[in-house]
């Protein structure tokens, strides 16, 4: 059996085969495996004897969820209204060409993912960068390359 059929079924195992855990068990699955590949959306769908469109449909839906791997850290910056006033458009072009990537890319080596969202809650803080669950405001494109640098020289170290 494959590692990816091994880790759908230890998941799969821990839920009834009720439509009300599809959620739930996307999360866990995407815990385990880092996005949602098709074939895993497929082996959940055939579980809970649901059509595959709908477990795609929900895997699309929620922006929670990816169906490409995705970087070991995640990058957010807002682009909320007070970010944007406030210059968050100049810090998610440095982002963009420090990585190398646009928004919703990963860089090659798999340890960035790059996102901008619509709000991260810290409007007093604007603009904010978000580098995994920490948060970084009042931000300058030049502070937030010192910043963007440290936790990528970090990330190649390890």
């Amino acid at each position: 059996m494959a590692r990816l059929e091994r880790q759908v079924r230890k998941v799969l195992a821990r839920h009834p085969a009720d439509r009300s855990e599809l959620i739930p068990i996307l999360q866990e699955v995407q815990d385990k495996i880092g996005y949602l590949p098709r074939e895993a959306l497929r082996m959940v769908a055939e579980y809970l004897n649901v059509p595959d469109a709908s477990v795609f449909g929900v895997a699309t839906f929620y922006a929670q969820f990816y169906l490409e791997p995705q970087g070991r850290h995640r990058i957010r910056v807002c682009r909320g209204t007070a970010c944007h006033v406030r210059g968050s458009g100049r810090i998610r072009q440095m982002v963009e060409r420090k990585l190398g990537v646009k928004e919703g890319e990963t860089t090659p080596d798999m340890l960035f993912t790059y996102e901008t969202v619509a709000c991260v809650g810290a409007c007093a803080l604007s603009p904010v960068m978000m580098i995994d669950n920490n948060y970084f405001g009042r931000l300058t494109p030049q502070r937030a390359e010192l910043i963007l640098d440290e936790h990528i020289r970090q990330a190649r170290a390890r």
